[in-house]
């Protein structure tokens, strides 16, 4: 007869009063403890990779600025103007960002401040724009 031969075959003891603990729950009592929270994380952040923001030569620098021109005479002559431009957006983190693409429905050009103003609300600063294409427009 063997040391545990009268409890073998019992039933799990079960409490009236506390419900049972899900089994997602009960994993996470025997997962690896994280001594360095945050570690992951910030290995993580630095591994990530940024690039720098391109200097235009002065040709492309004319020819943007060409290309807002004529987008802001659509909207002066009372044409709904949408344009796909790429722009670099700054990291809020590290030094350096990436070049991201929007098309939208223009609101206006602020000169005065340098911004194409979209309908959504959002802005790109123009100084920003690497590339500006009108996608379409049409008369009020």
């Amino acid at each position: 007869m063997g040391k545990y031969d009268d409890i073998i075959n019992c039933k799990r003891p079960v409490s009236g009063k506390h419900p049972q603990m899900p089994l997602e729950n009960r994993a996470a009592q025997f997962a690896p403890f994280a001594a360095l929270t945050g570690y992951d994380d910030a290995v993580a952040e630095t591994a990530r990779l940024t690039d720098k923001k391109a200097e235009l030569s002065e040709d492309l620098r004319q020819e943007l600025d060409r290309k807002i021109s004529e987008i802001t005479a659509m909207l002066d002559s009372g044409k709904k103007v949408t344009i796909s431009a790429e722009y670099f957006e700054e990291d809020s983190l590290k030094e350096g960002g990436k070049y991201v693409t929007k098309q939208g429905m223009i609101k206006r050009v602020d000169m005065y401040r340098r911004q194409i103003l979209f309908n959504d609300k959002s802005s790109i600063a123009i100084d920003d724009i690497a590339s500006i294409n009108v996608a379409d427009f049409f008369d009020e």
